[in-house]
């Protein structure tokens, strides 16, 4: 029974990092469109960014 608590363990850790890494990612990637909408002048300058 221990092993299972420790393979639970572990994979809800590895989970966790990818939905880490996964947040970073599409973080950046957001950030990107926002910077080239502004560049094209399609968002309104006031739009705040997060």
């Amino acid at each position: 029974m221990e092993n299972l608590g420790f393979v639970f363990g572990i994979i809800g850790m590895s989970m966790g990092v990818t939905g880490f890494v996964f947040g970073i990612v599409s973080m950046s990637k957001i950030d990107k469109l926002e910077k080239r909408l502004n560049e094209l002048d399609v968002l309104n300058q006031d739009v705040k960014s997060s």
